[in-house]
């Protein structure tokens, strides 16, 4: 029997690990554990996506919880390695760039197991971000790099890593919102936020997302976004689900009067809302009209779903989404902000360009080529 193990610990990584868990259910000799490290604990922020995902119930919960990144790392290292001693497996599947991705990958190699990192290979050339060193480090840990798009293949062979350790796939977090586009648009969340649709691709209102500690820990930067937003939102209502952290810095740097009040979605404003679930965001998602967000898995289906995206840094690691012609690098500055929007909402037409192989069919790629390598050891 073969033994795989795959880490999650944000609910980035559960859009990710999720199409695999299902590409893996194939076959029945691969006994196939999920480890949960419970870095995202919140229920809205976590055990809602397994929900959504169809994603079985973790195998073991580390109940790490939040901390600094030191911490944290540290304790999912502690936790994780009785749990790799008891079960040995033959790999440890990671993925994205969270603080679990490099914690799991470190604590694998150190006992002899190889690590496969999906999303392998993307930069931002950012040092500050602390996902950019997560990524780099666990690129160098790994046997298997699977690459979800071309800039990560020659950013990986840029760095000396040899050619048959690199597998371009395509997007494991395409798989999961192609297969679940449909069931989302079931979703009530447009009754619930009193959103009138007419019936056409998009609605008249946009979406925001902030999370990124440069963006939401810097009252300055926050203000700045967040006035900019708000000018826009005077055109159209510009929905916000919010992480607890940036929810929490908002009030504390008393920033709260940018907000609209709950349940003034029609009037238009900045409409504060709970963190929705896979569904419901992905359905206000892909009607929307505009997107603005600092998160990257938020690029990757804005390309997709060919709406409009504004990304509030000042570089991506994900440069097909601005090549397909949807993303926009528009940092923090209200200006840049403004004529950005002003420009994309001036265009009503959708893209329908995608990056190469972003066709769903990632997971079943990276789970043949696991039993390839398996198989030859």
């Amino acid at each position: 029997m073969t033994r795989i193990l795959s880490v999650v610990g944000a609910r980035p990584n559960f859009m990710k690990v999720a199409p695999i868990v299902d590409a893996l259910r194939e076959f029945p000799d691969i006994d196939h554990r999920l480890i949960h490290s419970g870095q995202h604990y919140d229920e809205k922020l976590s055990r809602n996506f397994f929900a959504d995902l169809s994603l079985p119930a973790p195998d073991l919960n580390l109940e790490v919880g939040s901390a600094s990144h030191a911490v944290q790392t540290a304790e999912v290292m502690k936790r994780m390695e009785p749990v790799l001693l008891d079960y040995q497996p033959q790999i440890v599947v990671v993925v994205g760039d969270v603080n679990s991705t490099l914690a799991a990958a470190l604590t694998a190699v150190k006992l002899g197991i190889e690590v496969a990192h999906v999303e392998a290979g993307l930069r931002s050339f950012d040092d500050s971000m602390p996902e950019e060193i997560n990524r780099r480090l666990t690129d160098a840990l790994s046997t298997l790099l699977f690459v979800s798009e071309q800039s990560g293949v020659e950013n990986l062979r840029h760095e000396g890593v040899p050619s048959e350790k690199i597998h371009f796939v395509g997007n494991v977090m395409i798989d999961s919102l192609l297969k679940h586009r449909e069931l989302a648009a079931k979703s009530t969340i447009f009754k619930q936020l009193g959103i009138a649709r007419d019936g056409g691709t998009s609605a008249s209102y946009g979406v925001l997302t902030l999370h990124r500690p440069s963006n939401v820990d810097d009252p300055r930067v926050l203000q700045c976004i967040l006035k900019a937003v708000a000018t826009i939102a005077r055109e159209l209502p510009v929905f916000f689900p919010l992480h607890p952290r940036t929810r929490k810095n908002i009030e504390g740097f008393g920033l709260a009067r940018f907000l609209s009040e709950p349940g003034q979605g029609s009037c238009g404003g900045i409409v504060p809302l709970d963190p929705l679930g896979y569904l419901d965001f992905l359905a206000l998602h892909d009607a929307a009209r505009l997107v603005l967000t600092d998160s990257g898995g938020i690029q990757e289906e804005a390309t997709v779903l060919g709406v409009p995206c504004l990304t509030l840094r000042e570089n991506t690691e994900r440069p097909a989404t601005v090549e397909c012609g949807t993303n926009q690098i528009v940092g923090a500055d209200p200006e840049r902000i403004l004529a950005a929007a002003r420009s994309a909402l001036k265009n009503s037409a959708r893209s329908t360009r995608r990056p190469p192989l972003w066709d769903g069919k990632a997971a079943p790629r990276i789970v043949a080529i696991l039993r390839e390598h398996l198989q030859a050891k």
